[in-house]
């Protein structure tokens, strides 16, 4: 009989739905410690989790039976996910069931620091009557910065044009057209924050996120700018928002998450007068909480007894027999997707994905799914194998998928080729053994493997850049595990993969940019 372990708090509604399942076993036990968890995951072929719960490689080496984890919720950053992939165990999470409640809560946010509620509530329990101290500012006809247009950022500028607020909208992924469409007007960053009296952030935190609203952006603010982050820790810098509420270029703010969570206690934001916080609330309501421990227990349950797979965060949403069959194919249209998404600087238009060969006599659509989630895996947290497509409608793109019967120089080819932001062509082969295999990049044809740290260069056929090259990665510590060259000499240009580790700093990159002859050097992490 497979058991199910629960070791974070679910809903009784969610636990109902395990318990009366025929033939399974529950065992509820929430707030396990690591310890115990090591030793109870060894019989377990569920597991279902929250945020409290770290599934480390160490918790994934000992589960000798788990086949599915659930993350009640949608990150999964306690879940390491490249180990359970490793091991086959699938990975799923319930990424629609908190995006009004945490909508609302950042609108909760943004009219408690307009009228000081937080502070006069407290002045009011101590004793005191400050009505003059407390004046706010009216949000009617004010303007609201929007930064990351996702199902939240949508739901959020929704409800703000309720309150008659103009809304503007920072996202580099998302078309002008589909933004006109919910009555948004799409600028930059930096205009978003020179006209907006408030902003708001609805990104994932990755790399490109991380440090967002910093110095340089509070530099360009709008004096007495309101701030609100229910997002992600990390996504506004902490060190550079307080600098910026004692010189005055933020007015306030309002936090419901914190790169260390929890704070701790002499945190200098907590003490900060004109900072209001919450202990990451955002999908702290009833609702919330029953519609993600109900979806995460269906899905636990269906995996389990039937072996169907809905919200996938590391495998695909198809029967296991065809999985077997396209399985070499998944990874291979991740790794160009995934290419072709880290290379695009802002919104694309259009992905359109070719399958020669092979290939072309399977079921494609699951690897089509595929490509699309790597390419937007560096936009969205909550992209899957389930949602990718809906996350490419909803960004206005336009999705073109294609067999052909052409000749090629490979048993089975994927081509893929974005337009807007660049126009870009990335394909793809499997070798021997069920190899992937980047084989061209535009014009370049070369044979490199996609994975890791990957810098792709493109530069004039001169003599000594590729020593240039090397000694500028050698010279910061970084190892060549692999080089592929490719030629033009039409054009006289060349291009070069490399594969480096660890990961180039963006110090290194801007050297490699500066050297004699170089074209473009850009950074892509491919995975392992």
């Amino acid at each position: 009989m497979p058991r199910v372990l629960v070791t974070d708090a679910l809903a009784p509604q969610g636990l109902e739905v395990l318990e009366r399942a025929p033939g399974l076993e529950v065992v509820n036990v929430p707030g396990m410690s690591p310890g115990d968890l090591l030793e109870a995951i060894a019989e377990a072929d569920g597991l279902v989790i929250r945020s409290g719960t770290k599934v480390t490689a160490d918790v994934i080496e000992a589960a000798g039976k788990l086949k599915v984890i659930g993350r009640a919720g949608i990150g999964v950053d306690n879940v390491d996910v490249a180990a359970a992939t490793q091991r086959g165990i699938v990975v799923v999470n319930t990424p629609e069931g908190n995006n009004i409640t945490t909508a609302e809560h950042a609108i909760a946010l943004l009219v408690s620091l307009a009228r000081h509620i937080p502070q006069a509530t407290a002045s009011m329990k101590a004793g005191l009557w400050e009505k003059k101290k407390f004046q706010g500012t009216e949000l009617f006809n004010r303007v609201l910065g929007v930064i990351g247009l996702g199902n939240i950022g949508r739901i959020v500028a929704d409800r703000a044009r309720g309150l008659g607020m103009r809304v503007i909208a920072a996202d580099p992924h998302i078309s002008a057209d589909v933004a006109a469409k919910m009555d948004v007007e799409l600028v930059t960053v930096d205009e978003l924050l020179s006209r907006a009296d408030a902003v708001t952030v609805h990104v994932p935190r990755t790399k490109e996120t991380t440090g967002l609203l910093g110095d340089e952006a509070f530099s360009k603010a709008k004096p007495g700018l309101l701030v609100i982050n229910a997002a992600r820790g990390g996504i506004v810098d902490e060190d550079a928002l307080l600098v910026a509420l004692n010189d005055g270029r933020v007015g306030a703010a309002a936090l419901d998450v914190f790169v260390e969570e929890p704070p701790p206690a002499d945190h200098p934001l907590l003490a900060h007068p004109n900072v209001i916080c919450t202990p990451h609330l955002g999908a702290s309501t009833d609702q919330a909480q029953l519609n993600v421990s109900v979806a995460v227990a269906e899905q636990v349950r269906d995996i389990l007894l039937d072996g169907t797979v809905r919200n996938a965060v590391n495998v695909p949403s198809i029967s296991p027999e065809l999985l077997e069959q396209v399985r070499p194919y998944l990874i291979l249209g991740e790794k160009l997707g995934r290419f072709q998404g880290q290379l695009c600087p802002g919104a694309i238009e259009e992905i359109e994905i070719e399958f020669a060969g092979e290939v072309a006599d399977l079921r494609v659509a699951p690897i089509t799914i595929a490509v699309l989630k790597g390419m937007l895996e560096s936009v969205s947290d909550r992209v899957n194998m389930v949602n990718a497509p809906v996350v490419a409608q909803e960004r206005g793109i336009k999705v073109i998928e294609t067999k052909s019967s052409r000749p090629m120089d490979f048993a089975s080819a994927i081509t893929t080729r974005v337009r807007g932001c660049t126009d870009r062509l990335i394909a793809g082969a499997l070798f021997h053994g069920g190899q992937p295999r980047i084989v061209r990049i535009d014009d370049f044809m070369l044979e490199a493997i996609p994975e890791g740290s990957t810098i792709l260069l493109q530069n004039h056929d001169q003599p000594g850049v590729v020593g240039a090259v090397g000694a500028c990665l050698g010279d910061a510590g970084l190892n060549i595990s692999r080089m592929q060259l490719a030629l033009v000499p039409e054009r006289s240009e060349a291009a070069m993969l490399v594969n480096v580790d660890p990961a180039p700093s963006d110090e290194v990159m801007e050297q490699l940019r500066n050297l004699p002859h170089m074209i473009t050097a850009q950074l892509v992490e491919l995975g392992a």
